[in-house]
Order: C-alpha cells, then structure tokens, then sequence
C-alpha cells in the first residue's frame, strides 16, 4: 500500500505514517531473526524458510539505503511484494529438510558464507528492479505519456545511476560468497562438488553479472542494453535459486 501511495498526488500525509511503519516491521523482521537464531543456537539458516527470512530483511534494507540517497520508493512497488511473499514463506514453516545432506550443517563459519551471497542477491534483484523501472520510464517518454502512476517514477540518469549502485554492491559480496562457499565446499566434500547443478548455474549467473559490468565500465552499454542483459543474469540467479531442489550437497539439515 505505501509503494502505491508513494505514486499519488497528496502522498505525504499518507505516507507520513506509512513509512514508519514500515521501518517498524524491518525492526520487528531484525528482532525476530535474532531470536530464532538464539533459540536454535546457530546463527547459520538451517532451512529454505529461514533463508526466505533473511532475504526478505535483507532487500527491506537496501530499500531503506537507496531511499536515504535518492529519496525515492519507486524500487518498492516490485520490492514490497517480493518481501511479502518471501516473509508469508517463511512463516509459513521453517522445518529443515530430514532429507537433507549434512554439507550445509548449522555451524558459526557458513553464516559468513550464507550472508555475503544474501546481500550480493539483494544487491542483485533492486538492479533488476531498477532495470524494469527503467524500461517502463523510457516507453513512458517515448509515448509521452505525463500522467498516471508510471509517470512519477524518477528520471531515467536516476533510475539507471540506482541499477548501477546496486550492482556494484551486490556483485562484490555474491563473489565472495561464492569463492567462500567454494573453499569451505572442495575442503569438506571435494572436487566433484563443482558438478553440483545449482554450483554450475551460479557460476553461469557470475559470469553473466561480470559480462555486465565489463560492459558498462568499457563499452559504455547504458539503459536499455544493459537493462536487457541485467534481466537475462537475474532469471539465472532465479534459475540458481531454484537450483536447490536439484542440487545434492546444497541442502539443510536441523543443527
């Protein structure tokens, strides 16, 4: 309600209380992993639910950080539902998979591991986001369309500058999550570990993030390219995402 509100002339009172609000339940989200971490005795997420969580809280702050720096809640109107269903997910259980192989053990070290992929995957979805916002913009112009709820969306310099910020943040911490998780992986599994079907399609949406990078930074590829190629690396971050049910050292077990 608060992203679509953020659209609509006479906004402020509205979202005076709203934004609040909002904050109040990302604090509430804060308090609620803390405590199920003390209760279960490992910081770690020892279930897709709990990862659902933590990513969910995760994109909450970086809405917060890009709306310290551009003043804007456009990025919410995608954002805001992706958390609420990743937080209805995850109330909805958050039993560990009996299944499971005993690779991802709920031990202190793979927290590190499990946050820096988590904040390179917030990173990664709010430049997604800012690329669809983007293409949405520039049809807008094109048609001169100046009415409506598209038309309060931030300048196309803006909304490409926020993709980029976000990618720049969120492709360092995915690498080093991902070279952690390597080490700690080939160190207790071995090398096969590397024909993992959700490892090879991470390291596919890897390349694809670097391809984009390298493209901005030396080709000068802006706005609608590089929000064509941003949207073609996100749906293989989705595809590692889902990778989960198909990988068999990349599970869960209770601690």
């Amino acid at each position: 309600m608060y992203a679509l509100a953020s659209f609509w002339g006479g906004r402020h009172v509205l979202t005076r209380i709203t934004l609040p609000s909002v904050g109040l339940g990302m604090t509430f989200h804060f308090v609620a992993l803390v405590e199920n971490a003390m209760l279960s005795g490992a910081w770690a997420p020892s279930s897709p639910h709990e990862l659902e969580s933590m990513l969910a809280f995760l994109l909450m702050v970086f809405f917060f950080v890009i709306y310290a720096r551009y003043g804007t809640t456009s990025p919410g109107i995608a954002v805001f539902p992706l958390v609420f269903l990743l937080t209805v997910s995850a109330a909805s259980g958050s039993s560990p998979d009996a299944t499971a192989t005993p690779f991802l053990v709920s031990r202190q070290w793979i927290f590190v591991h499990v946050g820096l992929i988590f904040i390179g995957y917030a990173g990664l979805i709010f430049s997604f986001v800012a690329s669809i916002l983007y293409l949405i913009q520039e049809r807008n112009l094109k048609n001169k369309n100046t009415s409506g709820i598209w038309s309060r969306l931030p300048s196309l310099a803006e909304i490409d500058d926020i993709g980029y910020r976000c990618l720049l943040w969120g492709f360092p911490f995915m690498t080093l999550g991902l070279i952690s998780g390597s080490i700690l992986a080939e160190a207790r599994v071995g090398p096969h570990y590397f024909l993992d079907a959700k490892i090879l399609i991470s390291i596919v949406m890897w390349i694809l993030y670097m391809v984009l990078l390298y493209t901005r930074w030396n080709a000068g590829w802006r706005g609608r390219r590089a929000a064509y190629l941003a949207t073609f690396a996100f749906a293989t971050a989705v595809l590692a995402w889902a990778a989960n049910s198909l990988s068999h050292t990349h599970r869960f077990i209770a601690p």
